[in-house]
């Protein structure tokens, strides 16, 4: 279990399929399926609730608004800084638990004592992409939603690398990776966080479970002849730790050595004894 210590964030309470956060100043009620445990409070009466987000019975859902709220917000982790919103499926725009990969990639680039380029799959709104160039990497960040690619770029210019040697591509994932392979181009680290499911440009259908060994193999093949590190983020339900570290095991290191190692992502709250699980990561480090 690993958890990041913020500073404009917190998990002030959870449970009943909810968690209570604080983002900088506003308070938000969203739902967690991982929270199946009973809150010690009635979270939608906390004093200074600003929103919940209310699931449909139909699906999907939309956000309850207790105050007025600016359209967008900033906060920031350590020298990094992101802006956040309510969006729809009940994000932000932000997953602070990935803090502590940010971490551990900053650590890794920045005693690498040379250039490290990375290439960032499924990159969202940036938050690695922020994060390695914090410590002098260049990047390639790869979204196939131009909305996200736009707020990376955002996020990129409010945390100061305005300049920074960040390339941004608006692609299905798999797809530019395919051409990557065609042009020669090698990356010394490849991140990815690729969805549990999603349909493409023409109807094909992702499922995790099924593309998730073939993306991890394709993409060993982008990886420079002196390679930093591999990571795979996964929200996905029932796809342990352990299974994240065969793949790697398998597809990366029996190619390229190094070690692997995987993990549970989780939150601390402000709840005694309590830690909100928040996914599985996995990495190799050469």
């Amino acid at each position: 279990m690993k958890s990041a210590k913020w500073t404009d964030y917190s998990v002030i309470a959870s449970g009943d399929g909810y968690k209570l956060e604080r983002w900088g100043k506003i308070i938000l009620l969203r739902p967690d399926p991982q929270a199946i445990w009973k809150s010690s409070f009635d979270m939608e009466k906390y004093p200074g609730l600003c929103a919940k987000y209310e699931r449909s019975e139909t699906g999907g859902g939309r956000w309850k608004f207790f105050k007025e709220l600016p359209s967008e917000w900033s906060v920031s982790y350590k020298d990094l800084k992101f802006k956040v919103k309510p969006m729809g499926f009940k994000h932000t725009g932000l997953f602070p638990e990935q803090a502590v990969n940010w971490d551990m990639m900053r650590s890794l680039i920045s005693g690498a004592g040379r250039e490290i380029s990375v290439l960032n799959l499924f990159a969202y709104t940036g938050g690695a992409t922020v994060a390695c160039l914090k410590a002098g990497a260049s990047v390639c960040h790869v979204d196939a939603a131009k909305a996200m690619v736009e707020r990376a770029g955002e996020n990129v210019r409010i945390s100061g690398l305005a300049g920074k040697n960040v390339r941004y591509i608006i692609d299905d994932c798999k797809k530019f990776v395919e051409r990557e392979i065609r042009r020669g181009r090698k990356y010394d680290a490849v991140i990815m966080d690729p969805p549990s499911y999603g349909r493409g440009a023409n109807g094909e259908v992702w499922k995790l479970e099924t593309e998730l060994f073939p993306l991890v193999t394709l993409c060993e093949k982008v990886l420079s002849d002196k390679p930093l590190f591999f990571l795979i983020n996964s929200y996905t339900t029932g796809l342990q730790p352990q299974v994240i570290k065969n793949v790697l095991e398998i597809a990366v290191k029996r190619k390229r050595g190094g070690d692997v190692f995987a993990y549970e992502v989780g939150l601390d709250t402000e709840e005694s004894g309590v830690i909100l699980p928040c996914g599985n990561s996995g990495t190799v480090i050469f």
